[in-house]
């Protein structure tokens, strides 16, 4: 409600506004007045803050007027604006009070002339995101080394040449496939499709790079056809999608696993440089290294200590020499002890057995007589054993004889 603040004239009563007030009635005029309105014409002074929110101007050959898209609104446009660029949009029509700047708070935007396209982008981007096709969860990881790159464009597009270069200047070492295609016109969408089968059933490429240059709506249409989309999401390669410019945003850049702002852009998000990962390597062999001696360091202190420990446990060598050459003298020492107890016991164990010898008891005058066969000769102890007319044979000292008894008489 508008305040009313009288004050009294010379001859009448007029009604004096605030300037807020005033404001604000406009304002609410203006959004009376005005129901969503379409207007086209050339972004100037665009600036995108960290609240998301976009603030330029539409202006063409007769005027210009503020603009503001919030946060909830720009994130379904597709492409990020830039001055200079000629968009349509459909806003409604305002009073930003604080300034007094009439001003439109824009719901759409898209580029000046696409009509029906960006319509159809918007309504396959809503319908894409509800079956989840732009999820992160779904989205596979590009690898980080990969061995064979391979390249979805066309053979005469420019922005082969571009990825070429680039991945000839950064990583050199990495195979690459080009699967060429149309990527424009009303066969695109169908040759881009069949290259990434080829892709998959040859499964010779660890990542797919789908690229193409800038240029309008119409030149990118083919990668927002709804089943490039649909192949994109069931790929088993991780694809990296480097379409048009920055500000040019495809159903094939929401799809992809990752989306490079054009085609440069893909090649270095996928190929590492081959200068960063020979640092790498030196700064790993250097860390190897570091950790190797330190390793050989402690294993070398573990060992003298053990060797410590060693010397400590084992008797001393000179003294072990001393006590060897002690024990070999007690040994030679009871050895000499020992042999001449043998020797003095052989003398001995001699002189017994020569006592014990028969041979000197018959050397002292004795005879043995021994009867029986050859064989079987015996010794006779009891004179009984004497017979008249028997050979016995008679041992003495210095021989033998065989006699024959004619007579016997015992004598006990």
């Amino acid at each position: 409600m508008v305040a009313r603040l009288k004050r009294k004239n010379v001859g009448d009563i007029k009604e004096i506004l605030s300037v807020g007030d005033l404001n604000r009635a406009v304002a609410a005029s203006l959004e009376d007045r005005f129901d969503t309105v379409w207007v086209s014409g050339e972004i100037s002074n665009f600036k995108a803050y960290d609240s998301g929110h976009w603030y330029f101007s539409l202006k063409d050959a007769e005027g210009q007027i503020r603009c503001v898209m919030f946060r909830g609104r720009n994130g379904q446009v597709g492409f990020m604006p830039q001055s200079g660029d000629l968009v349509e949009v459909s806003a409604s029509l305002g009073m930003y009070v604080p300034r007094g700047d009439i001003q439109l708070t824009i719901q759409t935007l898209r580029r000046a002339g696409m009509g029906g396209l960006y319509e159809a982008f918007l309504k396959l981007k809503a319908k894409l995101a509800k079956e989840g096709l732009f999820d992160e969860e779904r989205k596979r990881e590009i690898p980080l080394h990969p061995r064979v790159i391979g390249i979805i464009t066309s053979p005469q597009a420019a922005a082969l040449k571009d990825v070429l270069s680039t991945l000839a200047r950064r990583a050199p070492h990495i195979p690459l496939v080009i699967y060429p295609t149309l990527v424009q016109g009303p066969d695109a969408p169908a040759g881009i499709i069949s290259a990434l089968k080829a892709a998959e059933q040859e499964n010779v490429v660890d990542v797919i790079l789908l690229v193409r240059g800038g240029g309008s709506i119409e030149d990118l249409w083919a990668f927002n056809d709804e089943q490039l989309a649909y192949a994109i999401a069931q790929s088993t390669i991780p694809i990296v999608s480097g379409v048009g410019h920055e500000t040019d945003f495809t159903i094939a850049d929401f799809v992809a696993d990752l989306r490079a702002p054009t085609p440069t852009g893909a090649a270095e998000l996928a190929a590492p440089r081959r200068d960063q990962l020979l640092q790498e390597l030196d700064a790993i062999t250097q860390a190897l290294l570091q950790r190797i001696n330190q390793r050989v360091e402690c294993e070398a202190q573990t060992l003298d200590q053990l060797a410590l420990r060693l010397s400590h446990a084992l008797p001393n060598p000179d003294r072990m020499r001393e006590q060897i050459q002690g024990w070999q003298q007690r040994l030679n020492q009871a050895w000499s002890v020992r042999m001449e107890n043998w020797k003095r016991n052989q003398s001995h164990y001699q002189s017994q057995l020569e006592m014990l010898n028969p041979q000197r008891t018959l050397e002292r005058g004795y005879a043995v007589i021994l009867s029986g066969g050859k064989s079987e000769l015996h010794a006779v102890r009891n004179p009984r054993e004497l017979q008249v007319n028997n050979m016995y044979q008679v041992q003495l000292a210095e021989g033998k004889a065989k006699v024959e008894l004619a007579k016997v008489e015992v004598d006990l």
